[in-house]
Parts: C-alpha cells; structure tokens; sequence
C-alpha cells in the first residue's frame, strides 16, 4: 500500500511540472524522474519532457535509454520508459541517427500465456518515424527503411515503415511504395498505408494504380483501396469511386466504395451519395445513408436526405438511426 502510495504521488507530481515549464526546478525534477528505476515513472518523465520541448534534457533521455536497453525484459517490461523516450527524442527533433536505428533493430520477447510477445513493436515504428530526419544520406534512409517495411514481423512497424517511406517524398519512394504495394503484405492494413503515401506523394499518377486494387482478389485490400480513394483531396479520385462503383458487382465492394465516400472533402462526393440515397438499391442507399452521416457534409444534406425518406420510406429506419429524429 505505502508503495502504491508513493508510486502515485512521484506520478502526480511529475504531471503537475507541466503548469511551469520554463521552470529550471521542472527540469530538474524530471531529470531526478529519468533516472528512476521504475520504467513507468521514466516514461511518463519522458513524456512530459517531451511534450514541454525541454531539449536540455536530451542527454538525459539517452541515459534513461541505455539504461533500460541492459536486461530490458527486467528493467523495462512492455518497453515503455523506451517508447517514450524514442517519442520524446523525435519531438525535440534529436536527428542522431544511431540512436533511432537502435531502436529500430530492437526486440524485446516477454513471456506471456502460451509463449512470448515481442513488447518492441512501437519502439521499432517511432524509431522509422524518427529516421525520416536524421541526418543520414537519403539512399541510407530508404536502405533501412525498406529491410523494416519487407521483414518486420510487427504489423505496425510495416505500416509506420511506409508512412515514413513516403514522407521522404520522391521517385524513389514511389517506386518502394508501388513495389510493396504489387507484392501484397499479409496484413492488408500495410498495403493500405502504401497506397495512402502514393496518393499523397503523387495523386494524378497514383490514382489509377490504386484503382486497380478495387479488383483485388483479398476483399480487404479492396477495401483499403477504397478508404484511400476516398481520402485522397483530389476530385478525380471521386470520379474514379463512381465509375468503379458503377462496374462493380461485389457488394462488399460496393459498399467499401459508398462508405469511404463519406470521408471526402470533395462536394461532388456527397452529391453522389445523395443521388445513390435517392435512387440507388435498397441495401446501396441504406449504406450511401451511413456515410453521408458520418461525413463533414452531414448537417448540410440532413434535410435533403430527409426530403429523399418520403419516397423510400423503408430507409426510414437507417435514417433514423444515422441521422437522428428531425
């Protein structure tokens, strides 16, 4: 009980140090704070320092690092005084390589019911987030960052690998992204981030290539393409979702299309959406209803998609419970 005690008040007080963070005592409570040994008490240490911007203490937050990288299974269960740090150093913009391609290569097997869990995963992803600005040559960047989207067996790290792919926005980067992309991942959620990058780097070229996933055998790559489709900013991506969503006869395609319309910055979507509502099939305008409720254009066509309901009152009921009674 006395330990729990003490245990929450060093948390309580390292909280409180965000009200006066350019206090020099805040910095050196919370230099004191890394330098504990209990991991959660370091990681929430690391996050305030981070959050404050407190770049004086980026030596110290290396420090905390090193030494819960010895025996890190004891000394740093679930990895968080390292995930924490590794954040916090991004934050404060620390670009010494050598310390995130620690991090990177870094895994950390606990045991659990029926085996071990790697505990790394997050440290691994914000370590490639981080790489993206460190000083390294770019060709060394990409090097690393292609190993980790190809071979980590974490699915989070493959996807935080192809969000930093393309971040470092360039040819090369398109070409890794479309590579990934044609060879699959076994999590349809990586290919999913390959083509949101692709989209983001280069929109006219990359439109039709993710297009043509909506025809993928895997439904929820289909369903990834969709959703990135539907949040590219470009109006040709809507045009595409329309003419595809017209072609297609998969229903669970279809709707992947409907609903990731509703994300859409692009008015034309939700006016698509309304037609669909107005006169679509049954089971189409029940999910055009889902996404037009969930969309930024949601208040602006209530009425409008009320109005449709007095036609087709069997969507009454989904009307109501997307939109809400008038």
């Amino acid at each position: 009980m006395v330990n729990k005690q003490a245990f929450d008040q060093k948390m309580e007080a390292i909280e409180a140090l965000r009200s006066s963070p350019g206090s020099p005592a805040t910095v050196e409570q919370l230099r004191k704070a890394l330098k504990d040994r209990n991991n959660y008490i370091v990681s929430k240490a690391a996050a305030v320092a981070g959050d404050l911007g407190l770049r004086d203490l980026i030596p110290d937050l290396i420090a905390a690092f090193q030494r819960f990288m010895t025996d890190s299974v004891k000394s740093d269960p679930k990895c968080w005084a390292k995930n924490a740090i590794a954040k916090s150093l991004k934050d404060l913009e620390y670009s010494e390589a050598d310390f995130f391609l620690r991090g990177l290569k870094h895994f950390q097997y606990e045991p659990v019911w029926g085996g071990k869990e790697d505990t790394a995963a997050t440290l691994r992803g914000a370590s490639a987030l981080a790489l993206v600005s460190c000083a390294l040559p770019r060709f060394a960047i990409l090097t690393h960052l292609v190993e980790t989207l190809a071979a980590d067996p974490g699915k989070s790290v493959r996807v935080d690998a192809a969000r930093a792919t393309a971040q470092l926005s360039g040819l090369d980067s398109i070409l890794l992204l479309r590579l990934k992309a044609s060879c699959g991942d076994k999590e349809a959620e990586v290919v999913g981030q390959c083509f949101a990058g692709l989209l983001e780097i280069s929109p006219p070229d990359s439109i039709p290539f993710v297009a043509s996933f909506l025809y993928a055998e895997n439904t929820d790559v289909r369903v990834e393409a969709a959703a990135a489709l539907g949040e590219c900013h470009e109006p040709a991506a809507v045009a595409v979702l329309q003419e595809h969503w017209r072609a297609q006869s998969d229903p669970d395609t279809r709707r992947a299309i409907l609903l990731s319309l509703g994300p859409s910055r692009q008015i034309a979507a939700a006016d698509f959406l309304l037609s669909v509502v107005m006169e679509g099939l049954t089971e189409d305008a029940r999910n055009a209803i889902r996404a037009l409720a969930a969309s930024r254009f949601r208040e602006d066509y209530r009425e409008r998609v009320a109005t449709a309901m007095e036609s087709r009152p069997n969507l009454l009921e989904v009307f109501h419970k997307e939109f809400g009674h008038l």
